[in-house]
């Protein structure tokens, strides 16, 4: 699949361009989208992803922030189906107003991209905010990225990223992506990870800025323990009311340990 126009990556945005033919058939496959689905994608760039997802569904939002890609974009998807093009930072985009106006029968969008890697981050905790807006999310990022996300207690790499993530989607990492799939080809390995957001019912979470707090504090100097880590947000009797040790340290509580600490908290004021 070509995209009918070579713009050159930006380095001071992250791009990096996918085009290997076998990886981009992987995800569209592992997305599958169906009749009656409104996919959105991130940053499409020189239209990888866009071009066989329009082929495949026949229209498609695509959020991107490089104005010079604008032009061409529009023009070569015309070929492939109906592309609505969002200019702009996706960290402005309201996922859940674009679900309100444009969504499936459900009132929801799936989303999808290939992130740029210095960006991933708050983007995914950006569509966290509207995640009551999204029924699925299908991204490439950093291998690493993808390893923190799916991370158990106890691993090296389990942190901030893992609980936040973890506390409101299943994170299911998919398959790797190697450098050569990608012009210019970067320093590291990527992967593509499914992200389903859990139904509100499922979540335990009941103060979301509580939980945020608590776990950004506890992740926030690992090596402290939970007591010195928490000083500021939970007393040693709180922490071991919600059935932790004071002298844990965060990579060792699992995310249920981490909501039944904010859900305490939240309920004593703190």
């Amino acid at each position: 699949m070509t995209t009918g126009f070579t713009e050159p990556a930006k380095k001071h945005l992250g791009q990096n361009f996918l085009h290997e033919k076998g990886v981009i058939a992987k995800i569209v496959q592992a997305i599958d989208p169906q009749p009656g689905d409104v996919l959105v994608e991130i940053g499409p760039g020189q239209g990888a992803l866009t071009f066989p997802l329009l082929e495949r569904h026949g229209e498609l939002t695509a959020i991107e922030f490089d104005r010079d890609l604008h032009a061409p974009l529009q023009a070569a998807a015309r070929a492939h189906g109906t592309l609505h093009l969002i200019a702009g930072d996706v960290l402005d985009v309201d996922f859940s107003a674009l679900a309100a106006r444009a969504g499936d029968a459900r009132g929801q969008i799936r989303l999808v991209g290939n992130l740029p890697y210095n960006l991933s981050s708050p983007i995914l905790f950006h569509a966290l905010e509207h995640a009551g807006a999204i029924r699925d999310m299908h991204f490439m990022l950093q291998k690493e990225v993808v390893e923190r996300m799916a991370a158990a207690p106890g691993s090296k790499v389990y942190g901030r990223l893992s609980v936040m993530l973890q506390a409101y989607c299943a994170v299911t990492p998919l398959f790797t992506v190697p450098p050569g799939a990608f012009r210019p080809a970067p320093k590291v390995d990527s992967a593509v990870v499914r992200l389903v957001p859990k139904p509100a019912s499922a979540i335990a979470v009941r103060d979301p800025t509580a939980f945020a707090d608590a776990v950004r504090a506890a992740f926030g100097q690992r090596r402290k323990t939970l007591r010195n880590a928490l000083s500021g947000i939970a007393t040693p009797e709180q922490i071991s009311a919600a059935g932790l040790r004071p002298d844990a340290r965060a990579e060792q509580i699992d995310v249920a340990g981490f909501v039944r600490l904010a859900n305490l908290v939240a309920a004593r004021g703190g």
